[in-house]
């Protein structure tokens, strides 16, 4: 079975820490510098909702990363969510190897 060794850090988390903190920006400058409301970042900085593509794309480009930097981050978080949502998965239909 699937087992997942600890939670990921969430796109928020990494948003918060390891950039608006060291560069002493606050959310609403990052929202206007990439164009996007400020409700927009503090939701994903807060865990609230989910990273969108879109602003992936924006991050990437203002914090010279790469969207998918910012995608797998979110994926993590949903495939451990969906992880401890299900109590059982099927069995493999392909023989071990």
């Amino acid at each position: 079975m699937f087992k997942i060794e600890r939670e990921p850090t969430t796109p928020g988390e990494i948003l918060s820490e390891e950039f608006l903190r060291p560069l002493h920006m606050t959310q609403k400058q990052l929202a206007d510098h990439i164009g996007c409301d400020v409700k927009v970042i503090n939701r994903i900085v807060n865990g609230h909702c989910a990273l969108t593509a879109e602003v992936a794309l924006k991050l990437s480009a203002a914090l010279n990363t790469s969207p998918e930097f910012w995608l797998n981050a979110q994926k993590a978080v949903e495939i451990y969510d969906a992880s401890k949502r299900l109590k059982k998965l099927p069995k493999s239909l392909l023989p071990a190897s």
